[in-house]
């Protein structure tokens, strides 16, 4: 997925133990997938982030992916209504928020549609010095 969308190569050791911490720690995340004949054809990670402002959690949807042969078919719109139903059972939920790479058109267009809107935030981040988890690989042709 990150090869596709970014052109990075994720280390297996450290995908891995990611994967398996969040699954260790439901408070702070968990995966959906979407199946269709015992095949999984899309998954996304939650992550909760804790908003004082709103007293609720919103809730970070990353690691989006629809297999090629399953997109532009609902399957990600699915997945987001599952979502919603499942964030209104629970009074902690105040919303939802996503980032996606600027050049995906395709994926902003699949999000507005869905009823999110752009804001008017910018990610920073800093890694600190050493940390290393994936290295650079051109997209395949």
């Amino acid at each position: 997925m990150a090869l596709e969308t970014e052109g990075k190569l994720l280390m297996p050791h450290v995908i891995g133990a990611g994967v398996r911490g969040l699954l260790r720690r439901p408070d702070s995340g968990f995966y959906t997938v979407a199946e269709l004949g015992g095949d999984v054809i899309a998954a996304l990670m939650v992550t909760k982030e804790w908003s004082d402002w709103r007293n609720g959690d919103f809730w970070w949807i990353q690691s989006v992916y629809v297999r090629p042969e399953h997109r532009r078919r609902g399957v990600y719109q699915r997945l987001y209504r599952f979502l919603q139903a499942l964030a209104a059972k629970q009074r902690a939920v105040c919303g939802f928020r996503l980032y996606v790479e600027r050049t995906n058109r395709r994926a902003q267009s699949t999000y507005r549609a869905s009823g999110m809107e752009r804001t008017h935030y910018l990610v920073f981040e800093q890694l600190k010095p050493g940390v290393r988890f994936f290295t650079a690989a051109r997209k395949p042709r």
